[in-house]
C-alpha cells in the first residue's frame, strides 16, 4: 500500500474506533432492553466490524500478522460471542449473561487498545511493551471490577425486561 492508503486506511480505523468508543459508552451507561440499547448495540458492533476489519488489513508496525492482529480477531469472537446470543436469544436461560460478558469485554478490549495505543504513542517514559502492557492491565483490572461488580444487580434487573 502507499502512503495515502496507508493514511485513509489508519484514518478509518481511528474514526471507527472512536465512534465505537462513544458507542460503547452510551450502551453500557444508558438502560438495557430498549430500542435504543439495540439500534445504539448494532451501530456498535458494525463499527467494531470496521475497527477490527481496518486493523488486520495495518502491517506497519511488524510488517508481518502480528500479536495486534491476534488481538483483532479475539475481539471479533468477543463482538459475536454477545451479538449472538442477544439475536438468538439462546441458550434460553443464559442469553443474557452471555449477552452481558461478551460484550463488556469487548468495550473493555476496545479501551484497553485505546489506553495502550495512547500511552505507547504520547507517553515515551518506557519501552513500548511496557507501556502497551501497563494501558492494558489497568484497563482490564478496572473493567474486570465493574463488570463482576455489577454484574447480579444489571442480569436481575434486565432479565425481567427481556422475559
Amino acid at each position: 500500500m502507499d502512503g495515502y492508503q496507508l493514511d485513509v486506511l489508519g484514518g478509518v480505523h481511528l474514526g471507527s474506533a472512536l465512534l465505537a468508543m462513544a458507542l460503547g459508552a452510551i450502551v453500557l451507561l444508558k438502560p438495557k432492553g430498549s430500542k435504543f440499547h439495540i439500534k445504539a448495540g448494532y451501530a456498535y458492533a458494525v463499527m467494531m466490524l470496521v475497527l477490527n476489519g481496518t486493523a488486520l488489513m495495518i502491517y506497519q508496525l511488524f510488517g508481518h500478522f502480528g500479536p495486534f492482529h491476534y488481538a483483532a480477531l479475539i475481539s471479533l469472537i468477543s463482538l459475536f460471542g454477545g451479538i449472538i446470543p442477544a439475536y438468538l436469544k439462546k441458550p434460553e436461560k443464559t442469553w443474557l449473561e452471555f449477552h452481558y460478558e461478551f460484550m463488556n469485554w469487548s468495550v473493555i478490549g476496545l479501551y484497553a487498545a485505546f489506553w495502550s495505543e495512547t500511552f505507547s504513542r504520547f507517553f515515551r517514559f518506557a519501552g513500548f511493551w511496557v507501556l502497551v502492557a501497563t494501558g492494558t492491565a489497568m484497563t482490564v483490572a478496572i473493567g474486570v471490577y465493574l463488570l463482576k461488580s455489577k454484574k447480579k444487580e444489571m442480569l436481575k434487573k434486565y432479565s425481567k425486561v427481556n422475559a
